[in-house]
């Protein structure tokens, strides 16, 4: 098994739960000094710096130096996807194993949870409004157990420059949002919404952050983008 990919060592890194603890709070890209980190899991600063040294030394973490403070972060994306999906996975197991249960909550990073990059579409509190949006003014439907986007919503998507027959397969498809425990959209239409959203500079997003900012001009635009038709 020497040509497998040895993916103990960051497993183990991974397993001691304050480590784990340290990384989960840097989900939200913003760096964070030492005495942060401590603050949040609850240890020492010298057990905290020890920790540190090890997620850094395995290229988990990288640090920054102003004014004389050392902050670290995540050393790339690769990381934050990785633990986006141990969480993900991590919910998906505990559904599996009582599937009558109530899903273990995940409290994530405020930033995290308002709006986030999920796959290529827009998760959190925004993308789950945003799915709930397009469902109430009838531009998606639900036809167990797939999603359609309606003739109404076509044509509004295409008002937008969303050509829906131009988009790739799958269109639209629930995407379970381990933020909030609610589904928002996925699909090539997530990803268009999101790219429009983007190029609109309603949301923009760092080079290496998950946590997407909602601009002003999107707080006020994204609510009103599918409302539905009076009764």
């Amino acid at each position: 098994m020497e040509e497998a990919p040895c993916i103990s060592q960051i497993a183990r890194l991974l397993a001691e739960p304050k480590r784990a603890a340290m990384l989960w709070s840097l989900m939200d890209s913003s760096p964070k000094s030492a005495e942060e980190l401590a603050t949040a899991v609850g240890l020492s600063t010298a057990s905290t710096h020890a920790h540190l040294a090890r997620l850094t030394n395995a290229g988990l973490l990288r640090f920054e130096t102003r004014a004389g403070l050392r902050r670290f972060r995540m050393a790339a994306p690769d990381v934050q996807a990785a633990i986006d999906a141990l969480a993900c996975t991590a919910l998906a197991c505990a559904a599996r194993r009582a599937p009558r249960a109530s899903t273990p909550l995940l409290i994530s990073p405020p930033a995290l949870r308002q709006a986030r990059l999920c796959h290529g579409h827009l998760g959190g509190e925004l993308g789950a409004g945003l799915y709930q949006q397009l469902m109430a003014a009838g531009w998606i439907e639900r036809h167990e157990p797939r999603i359609e986007v309606t003739p109404k919503g076509a044509q509004q998507l295409a008002t937008l420059g969303i050509f829906t027959q131009a988009l790739a397969a799958p269109l639209v498809c629930d995407c379970f949002d381990w933020t909030l425990q609610q589904p928002h959209l996925g699909g090539a239409l997530g990803a268009g919404l999101l790219q429009l959203f983007l190029q609109s500079n309603w949301l923009s997003a760092g080079n290496d952050a998950r946590a997407l900012v909602v601009s002003a001009i999107g707080r006020q635009h994204i609510p009103r983008l599918a409302v539905p038709e009076p009764h």
